[in-house]
C-alpha cells in the first residue's frame, strides 16, 4: 500500500506536464529547504523535471506553461505572407492589437531578416 506522500506523484513520461497542483508541491518542497533529490524521492519523480519546476519558478516566477517562442514567429509569418507590403510598425501594431504579443518594430526587423524576409 502506497502512502499519501508518494502517491501524489506519479511517473510520467517525457512529452506530459505535471499539473498545477504537483508544480506547488514541489515548490513547496522547495521553500522549506528540501533538496531535489529529496523532492525527488519524497513525490517519487524524476530529478529532471523537479529540477525544471524550481527553475522556471526562480526564472518566471510561476509554474504556469507559457505559449511556445514558435507560435510568434508563425504570426509574423503568417501576417507577412497575407499582407506583405506592410511596414515593420504596422506589423508591430497589427500583432499587439489581434494577439496581444508585446513586440517591437525593432524586433520584427530582426525576425523577418532571420526568416529571409528581405527588402
Amino acid at each position: 500500500m502506497q502512502t499519501a506522500s508518494t502517491n501524489i506523484c506519479e511517473r510520467m513520461g517525457r512529452s506530459q506536464e505535471l499539473i498545477e497542483f504537483k508544480c506547488g508541491t514541489v515548490i513547496g518542497c522547495h521553500l522549506c529547504n528540501k533538496s531535489r533529490r529529496e523532492i525527488s524521492l519524497l513525490l517519487n519523480i524524476p530529478r529532471s523535471p523537479v529540477s525544471g519546476i524550481i527553475t522556471k519558478w526562480k526564472q518566471l516566477g510561476t509554474t504556469a506553461t507559457q505559449p511556445p517562442s514558435e507560435q510568434g514567429q508563425r504570426m509574423l509569418k503568417h501576417t507577412v505572407h497575407r499582407r506583405h507590403q506592410l511596414s515593420a510598425e504596422s506589423i508591430a501594431k497589427d500583432l499587439q492589437t489581434s494577439c496581444g504579443l508585446q513586440i517591437s518594430t525593432t524586433t520584427v526587423h530582426r525576425e523577418l531578416h532571420r526568416m529571409r524576409f528581405h527588402g
